[in-house]
């Protein structure tokens, strides 16, 4: 007899799918299963590369300012054309 701790997920509807070891395949075995609930996972905060608190509201600033940043650096399609034709010369 071997006892093992698996954890699995009852789906919506009701069943309950266990994925055992290979060294099982092909075996008659008798199963005996204990219920236990565990408590639901919480959310971990995630944190961005400065080490602030990163949440739907700061994504949100963080993407309005590249939008913004964009809008400023942008070049004018006449000016790219004689930047290239600067470059060539060196």
């Amino acid at each position: 007899m071997e006892t093992m701790k698996l954890r699995s997920h009852i789906g919506t509807d009701g069943i309950l799918l266990l994925q055992m070891p290979a060294e099982f395949k092909d075996t008659a075995v008798e199963v005996v299963v204990v219920v236990q609930h565990l408590p639901s996972e919480e959310v971990k905060p995630k944190y961005n590369a400065w080490g602030k608190l990163t949440t739907k509201k700061s994504i949100q600033a963080a993407i309005a300012r590249m939008l913004q940043l964009r809008q400023e650096i942008a070049l004018d399609k006449s000016s790219i054309r004689p930047m290239i034709e600067e470059g060539r010369r060196f």
